[in-house]
C-alpha cells in the first residue's frame, strides 16, 4: 500500500528529520538513507520498520543537524601530524632539500584534523532519530489506514454483488436440471429406435449422474463461504492482505468450476461477469497489507 510519513524532532541541540515513502509490494523491502555517522544503525532502523509494517517497498531517509557555537567540531590528530612531519623530513633529506617543514605543508593532509565521535553524542543522536522514525512511521500508517478504509468501501459492495450473482446462478442451475434431464432423455430415445432394448433403470441412472455433474450447488456454497471469510477479514484489525489474496484465488477457482460445469448461455454470461469483478478485486488487493 502506498503511503508517506514525515516527522521532525529537536532535542539537546540535535534536529532529526525522517521521511518514510512506501509503494506496493508483495513483500517487505526497506531501503535506508542514513548520515554516515548513523550507518551502523541501519539494522536498528529496519527492525523498527518491520515492527510497524508487514508489506511494501519502503525508503527511509534520515537527516541530522547539530547546533554549534561557530567553532568547527574538529580536533588535531597528533599522531597523524607527527607521522607526516617525520615523512616530510625524510623526504627532504632524501632529496637534499634545505627547506624546513612548515605548517602549510602539513595542512595539505586532511588526516591531520578529525571529527571526534563521542559514544555519548552518538547515543543522544540515535535517541532523537529513533523517536522521529517512530513518529514518521505512525504518520505513514495513518495515511495507509485512511486509504484502506476507502478500499474497503469499494471491495465490500463488489463482494456482495458476487453473492447476488452466485445466488442467481444457483437458482438458474436448479431450474435447468429438470429441463436438461428431459432433453437428455428425449435425445437418447431418438438415438435408439427400438425402445424395447433400452434398460430404463440404467438410462435413468446415467441421466441422474449426468444431471448431478451439471449441478453447481456445492460450488455455490463454497463460493459464498469464501465471500463470508473475505468480508470478515476486511473487518479485522489485523493485517489481512495475504489472506485476502488467497481467498480471491479460491473464489476464482469456484467460478471456473461453475463455468466448466454449465452449458447454459445465461449462466456462462454471469460467470464472465463474476470473473470481471474478481479481477478488479485482485488489482485492489495489491494495495492492502
Amino acid at each position: 500500500m502506498t503511503g508517506f510519513g514525515r516527522a521532525e524532532l529537536s532535542r539537546d541541540g540535535i534536529t532529526a528529520t525522517v521521511e518514510v515513502r512506501g509503494v506496493n509490494s508483495r513483500y517487505l523491502d526497506v531501503t535506508t538513507r542514513l548520515p554516515r555517522a548513523l550507518s551502523q544503525r541501519e539494522k536498528d532502523v529496519k527492525d523498527i520498520v518491520r515492527a510497524c509494517v508487514n508489506r511494501g517497498n519502503l525508503t527511509i531517509a534520515v537527516t541530522v543537524e547539530e547546533e554549534s557555537d561557530g567553532i568547527p567540531p574538529l580536533s588535531v590528530n597528533k599522531s597523524a601530524a607527527r607521522a607526516y612531519t617525520k615523512l616530510l623530513n625524510e623526504l627532504r633529506k632524501a632529496t637534499k632539500i634545505h627547506e624546513t617543514v612548515k605548517l602549510e605543508h602539513l595542512l595539505k593532509f586532511s588526516e591531520v584534523f578529525e571529527v571526534p565521535r563521542e559514544i555519548e553524542s552518538d547515543e543522544r543522536e540515535w535517541a532523537v532519530v529513533r523517536e522521529a522514525l517512530q513518529s514518521a512511521l505512525k504518520d505513514f500508517n495513518a495515511m495507509r489506514q485512511n486509504e484502506g478504509r476507502e478500499l474497503v468501501k469499494d471491495l465490500e459492495p463488489r463482494i456482495r454483488r458476487l453473492n447476488e450473482t452466485v445466488d442467481r446462478i444457483e437458482a438458474l442451475s436448479k431450474e435447468r436440471i429438470p429441463e436438461e434431464r428431459k432433453r437428455l432423455n428425449e435425445r437418447i430415445t431418438q438415438l435408439l429406435e427400438d425402445k424395447n432394448i433400452i434398460d430404463q433403470n440404467r438410462l435413468e441412472l446415467e441421466i441422474a449422474l449426468l444431471a448431478d455433474k451439471l449441478d453447481v450447488t456445492e460450488e455455490c456454497v463454497r463460493f459464498r463461504s469464501h465471500n463470508k471469510f473475505f468480508l470478515e477479514a476486511l473487518a479485522s484489525e489485523e493485517s489481512a492482505g495475504r489472506k485476502l489474496n488467497f481467498l480471491v484465488q479460491e473464489i476464482n477457482r469456484e467460478a471456473n468450476t461453475i463455468g466448466s460445469k454449465t452449458n447454459d448461455a445465461e449462466i456462462a454470461h454471469l460467470v464472465v461477469q463474476m470473473k470481471e469483478q474478481l479481477e478488479k478485486i485482485r488489482e485492489q488487493l495489491q494495495n492492502i497489507e
